[in-house]
């Protein structure tokens, strides 16, 4: 799909759906906090009753052995960390789009979650074409751009392959009314990326930061750039790139940027988030194989003040 910022929205097409251990990892501002080991998986994030707990993954549809074995870990970590829902950062199909891919690049990779009733909610990437909008298990109700709400945390997927005037208008006008304790958006294309194959977004970057900066967006997530990316904060807001859910572009995040706070490019991954109130978002990034790539607390922008 080709990119275009304020062009005309493709044409919809209808598609129907066929703890004894602890370790302790780096948090997001240098400190330490404690890890308990469950059953083969190790979770930096408290646990807590009633908290908004979800999952994060980008550039998933391949359909390889390798993308299984991401979604089998996810598993794995659901086990010990009951997250509800996933968000998927777009390009969640490779290559063309007949009912049998989206069997084997979604929905047999992600069977056990399916059935565990996990829900999917989608944004498009550049590999993906506007049907995938009226997906059942993308959960986007024919809508290319989106809200939804879980506890006091607001989330926007927006489509970044087309920010154009009419999606503009909406994040204006949803935002600006939205009372939500914290804001979420998440979309494809990074506004900030150290990646060496694309990096930053900057036109995407100077239509949607000023709207993020001006009704206080606190957290904004991203794929496309196959590797996981913690950015420094920009603004005061906190970037994510998690676009190695089936797809590693190896070696790719650039030195020297400025804008890395923690990078891994060496294997594909995945992220997971618990909100346990109004002043605290906490992440973990894990590999494919399990391991703890980057964990840490998330101090709500307003807590900071």
């Amino acid at each position: 799909m080709k990119r275009f910022i304020f062009s005309v929205v493709t044409l919809v097409i209808l598609l129907s759906g066929s703890l004894s251990h602890t370790a302790y990892s780096q948090t997001a501002n240098g400190s330490k906090v404690s890890a308990r080991a469950h059953a083969g998986v190790t979770l930096a994030l408290p646990l807590k009753d009633g908290s908004v707990k979800f999952a994060v993954i980008g550039d998933t549809g391949t359909g390889t052995s390798k993308q299984h074995d991401v979604a089998e870990t996810m598993v794995r970590y659901r086990a010990a960390f009951p997250y509800e829902f996933a968000l998927l950062l777009g390009d969640n199909m490779y290559g063309s789009e007949d009912a049998a891919d989206f069997e084997k690049k979604f929905s047999d990779p992600y069977k056990q979650l399916l059935a565990q009733n996990v829900k999917f909610y989608a944004a498009l990437g550049n590999h993906d074409q506007a049907l995938q909008t009226n997906y059942v298990n993308f959960n986007m109700d024919g809508k290319e751009y989106y809200r939804f709400k879980k506890g006091n945390v607001a989330f926007y997927a927006l489509n970044s392959n087309y920010m154009d005037k009419k999606q503009v208008q909406w994040l204006n006008d949803e935002l600006a009314k939205d009372t939500s304790e914290w804001k979420v958006a998440f979309m494809h294309h990074p506004p900030y990326s150290s990646g060496g194959k694309h990096g930053s977004d900057k036109q995407l970057r100077e239509v949607i930061e000023p709207i993020f900066v001006k009704y206080g967006v606190n957290v904004v997530l991203t794929g496309h750039d196959h590797f996981y990316e913690r950015i420094i904060p920009q603004k005061g807001i906190y970037y994510f790139v998690s676009g190695a859910g089936g797809k590693l572009r190896s070696g790719d995040i650039k030195k020297g940027t400025g804008l890395t706070a923690k990078g891994y490019d060496r294997d594909m991954s995945f992220m997971l988030f618990e909100v346990v109130n109004g002043k605290q978002m906490h992440f973990q990034a894990i590999s494919r194989t399990g391991e703890t790539i980057d964990s840490g607390v998330l101090l709500h922008q307003k807590a900071k003040q």
